[in-house]
């Protein structure tokens, strides 16, 4: 079994001598307040951005010479199929 290290945090001297050298150093500065309020959370960048044309999740079975066609062309394809039914809905959509 291996043996955690406990983590020891420098005292007061020590962590004023660290800040010290960092300051020191032109790649290192320290953030400014403005540069911290611009800050996001790691967990508010995650995931695909939020869409303004919000898409419904739905269960639909379709031929498998049309899902065959579709993948065949390649990265893509449900939204290459999506593109298509709105395409034929604009067509076929009676005008008021």
């Amino acid at each position: 079994m291996m043996k955690r290290s406990k983590v020891q945090m420098p005292s007061a001297q020590e962590d004023r001598a660290i800040t010290a050298a960092a300051k020191l150093d032109p790649d290192a500065q320290p953030l400014t307040g403005q540069q911290l309020k611009a800050m996001v959370p790691m967990k508010a960048l995650r995931g695909r951005p939020r869409s303004e044309n919000k898409k419904r999740l739905v269960s639909v079975r379709y031929s498998p010479e049309v899902i065959d066609y579709f993948k065949s062309t390649g990265d893509g394809w449900q939204s290459l199929m999506d593109t298509v039914l709105r395409q034929y809905v604009a067509r076929h959509s009676r005008s008021a």
